[in-house]
């Protein structure tokens, strides 16, 4: 996807940790999405409500609402929303819960930059560009 493409998507990144949020939009800022960030759950579906989101990176561990519980109230808003859940203590349990609810991918943290990129792009197209 070319930075121009890019130009057309917009993602919200919801992690509860302000260092996560600004690293995971200085990744795609320079890729041409533009970025919303939330620090909670609520927040996340705040801008859900008010800005076009195309895609949602969300922690899985968020305080009062968790990543799931998210998730469930975005797609209240906007079903088709493709989500990657993103969790610094990623085991089987939560890849089957995460996947339950629908989510594209659970990535563990510390997330790669290059591969972030990359699940972000392919749910993209899977989603937009089918």
């Amino acid at each position: 996807m070319t930075s121009a493409e890019a130009r057309d998507y917009s993602i919200l990144i919801t992690d509860d940790d302000p260092g996560v949020r600004e690293s995971l939009r200085d990744i795609f800022v320079p890729h041409g999405y533009r970025t919303f960030l939330a620090e909670s759950g609520e927040e996340a579906v705040d801008i859900v409500r008010v800005h076009p989101v195309h895609l949602a990176v969300l922690d899985m561990h968020l305080p009062r609402l968790s990543g799931l519980e998210t998730l469930a109230l975005v797609r209240q808003l906007h079903s088709a929303l493709p989500a990657i859940m993103i969790s610094g203590d990623w085991d089987e349990n939560l890849m089957r819960r995460a996947l339950s609810e629908h989510a594209y991918c659970v990535l563990e943290k510390p997330i790669s930059r290059h591969m972030v990129v990359h699940v972000v792009h392919k749910a993209l197209q899977k989603f937009y560009c089918n």
